[in-house]
């Protein structure tokens, strides 16, 4: 019989995963287990492992038996050991798909929060006070803006054709594509992040989570950035220096910053970023919607079940087919 281990989850029960792979005769295991140590043992017979956090690292993948795939709930993958996969031909795979309006749209609310501070004069009311809960220059127009886009994915698409409607002033750069595919899109290419910094009234992350990319917004890129930017990130909370950033805010170096992600996460209480007024925070959830969920479970399934029949699954990300070939 072949077995489907679930590391973690943030769905309850998972019944729409058990639909699709019961009728394959399989034994399903649900964990919530996501540390390496721990971890390792429970997937050493899987013939699929399906995981959202957890740390599936080369450790945890060299004691792994059977595997004929790893499959993420999610686009970024940065928690699984893609060489150490490949060197095992594991095909890994993600849904890179699934909520794409969904991180587009939140951006957009994190942008529009913070240039028309709705939080902060949402809190000044409740405490009492008929006025503006800033001055009047923190107070900003999209239109007026330059908005600095970093990676020109899936996301990073909708989140320029939402800016352009905004009529915002909007700068890309992605080391992949070509200027004219930017162009084309209506935003201009700019070379490196190094040379979009200096223009940025606001700059948003939508890049994956890599050796090249993480720590990437450090002390030395925000000291380069306009003085006064505001930071958005829903991407990876490692591609920011934490340390760097509150250091920025509190400077005046950034007027604000919003995150969905962080490094360390979730955020410890008490943590710098939890006092600041001039920073918004929500815990990972972007991607959520009840469509996008359903839509992330269906394919996570439907991957895993392709991998047990012994066909190639769809969105892998390691280069390398089922069974190593």
């Amino acid at each position: 019989m072949p077995k489907v281990v679930v590391t973690d989850h943030s769905f309850d029960p998972l019944d729409v995963e058990q639909n699709i792979l019961q009728p394959l005769g399989v034994e399903f295991v649900g964990l919530q287990c996501k540390p390496a140590e721990q971890l390792a043992p429970q997937v050493v017979d899987a013939d699929v492992v399906i995981t959202q956090f957890a740390q599936v690292n080369a450790m945890v993948i060299a004691g792994m038996k059977k595997a004929r795939a790893i499959v993420r709930y999610g686009i970024g993958v940065d928690n699984v050991d893609l060489d150490a996969a490949r060197e095992r031909g594991i095909p890994v795979c993600n849904v890179p798909d699934y909520c794409i309006d969904e991180v587009a749209d939140h951006t957009l609310a994190f942008i529009l929060g913070i240039t028309r501070q709705v939080v902060s004069n949402c809190v000044h009311l409740r405490a009492g006070k008929w006025s503006l809960a800033v001055p009047l220059t923190e107070l900003r127009t999209l239109k007026d803006q330059t908005v600095g886009v970093v990676g020109f994915g899936r996301i990073g698409r909708e989140v320029v054709r939402r800016l352009l409607a905004f009529r915002a002033r909007v700068k890309v750069t992605d080391p992949v594509l070509a200027a004219a595919d930017i162009e084309k899109a209506g935003a201009i290419p700019v070379r490196s992040v190094d040379e979009l910094l200096p223009d940025c009234d606001i700059l948003t992350l939508h890049c994956p989570s890599n050796a090249r990319t993480r720590l990437m917004i450090d002390g030395k890129a925000l000291a380069k950035i306009k003085r006064g930017a505001i930071l958005i990130n829903l991407a990876r909370g490692d591609l920011i220096d934490t340390a760097a950033l509150i250091a920025a805010l509190q400077s005046g170096q950034l007027s604000a910053a919003a995150l969905d992600v962080c490094d360390p996460e979730p955020i410890p209480p008490g943590h710098p970023l939890l006092q600041m007024p001039n920073v918004i925070v929500a815990p990972h959830i972007a991607s959520a919607s009840p469509r996008a969920v359903k839509r992330l479970r269906e394919a996570v399934a439907t991957t895993a079940a392709c991998a047990l029949r012994g066909e190639t699954p769809p969105n892998i990300v390691n280069g390398v087919g089922p069974r190593g070939t």
